[in-house]
């Protein structure tokens, strides 16, 4: 009880300190965690003392059997921890549009173990809190803005011209300025194979225009098939 007392006043606390009284999940989130871990440690401790076993020489007996539990749980903790220092800090939010390795979709949830990711086919991706704090990870939320990314392979019998594909892919941002960024897309070859080419073309778009991104995704993915349709044809 005086667990959870502790968490609720915190947690008021941090509300009413806040200028705009705007949640900011990761907090929440931290304190809940931690006050779940304290309320078991403090369970088992009560059932221990129930049963007439004395914590602390419970554990200097078995000193061995909890040094082989912490190594088999090494992950574990460390997962524990990483997600921690996420629920506490401010690099990443609930909300965000994240990209850690060849993963990108949305965080929905930080728990104690994984980093819960919803990608934009609506797919949940469960990405473990060391890989997270680890690797690389682009977040595109921090600065109102995200990329877009198409890849297509194209075949490498018929020549292929960029330039001309490239016009007619930004002709098609051009009708939506007010939302994408026309002047930051881009239009790369990312390898070269005997038969085909793999090319991407990407393009910044303001963050939480989910209906313009989902319109403009068919009119580019709607664009190259036309194109590598012309192209099949010539």
């Amino acid at each position: 009880m005086i667990i959870s007392l502790g968490g609720f006043v915190t947690r008021r606390i941090y509300l009413r300190k806040r200028d705009d009284y705007k949640v900011q999940p990761n907090f929440i989130l931290g304190v809940d965690r931690i006050a779940g871990i304290l309320n078991s440690i403090a369970l088992l401790i009560s059932l221990m003392l129930a049963f007439g076993i004395r914590p602390l020489e419970f554990l200097t007996s078995i000193t061995i059997v909890a040094a082989a539990i912490a190594l088999l749980t090494k992950d574990y903790i460390t997962n524990i921890v990483n997600g921690l220092i996420m629920m506490f800090s401010d690099q990443l939010e609930i909300g965000d549009k994240i990209q850690v390795g060849r993963h990108t979709g949305f965080i929905r949830d930080i728990t104690l173990i994984n980093l819960v990711l919803k990608n934009d086919s609506g797919e949940i991706i469960l990405i473990p809190n060391n890989m997270a704090l680890t690797t690389d990870v682009v977040n595109f939320s921090k600065n109102n803005t995200h990329q877009v990314i198409f890849d297509v392979e194209m075949s490498a019998t018929n020549e292929i011209h960029l330039v001309p594909l490239e016009e007619k892919l930004v002709a098609i941002l051009q009708k939506s300025k007010d939302t994408v960024f026309p002047e930051g897309a881009q239009l790369n070859v990312l390898e070269r194979k005997a038969e085909t080419v793999l090319v991407r073309f990407q393009f910044p778009i303001k963050t939480g225009e989910k209906a313009a991104e989902i319109s403009l995704k068919k009119e580019i993915n709607q664009a190259l098939i036309d194109w590598t349709h012309e192209q099949r044809k010539a």
